[in-house]
């Protein structure tokens, strides 16, 4: 089970957008790197195409390590580190290490 998944919302804790939040995108597990909404942004140059009528320099969401980002707890709006409990149903689930509440 991941720490960190799609759909989640992450704050950066390291780099040039330290203390900002946003939506994970997607998790590139193999690399060991995520995607999210308005962290790491990056320029780039876009050529003028017949589907593209505007050319120019445009941003785009480059891929962050996972180790620079934190997940955010909904209970506490604080990011936090992520423990792992087994419920009495026999599941795992994420749980919050500041307020043990689940994720």
């Amino acid at each position: 089970m991941k720490k960190i998944r799609k759909g989640d919302i992450v704050q950066a804790i390291k780099g040039k957008d330290k203390g900002k939040k946003g939506k994970v995108v997607q998790v590139f597990s193999a690399n060991g790197r995520a995607l999210v909404e308005g962290i790491n942004l990056a320029k780039k140059h876009k050529r003028q195409t017949r589907q593209d009528t505007q050319g120019g320099i445009v941003s785009i969401e480059m891929p962050i390590a996972l180790g620079n980002i934190m997940l955010v707890c909904k209970h506490c709006d604080r990011a936090t580190r992520v423990g792992f409990l087994i419920l009495k149903d026999g599941t795992k689930s994420r749980v919050c290490k500041a307020c043990k509440e689940v994720i």
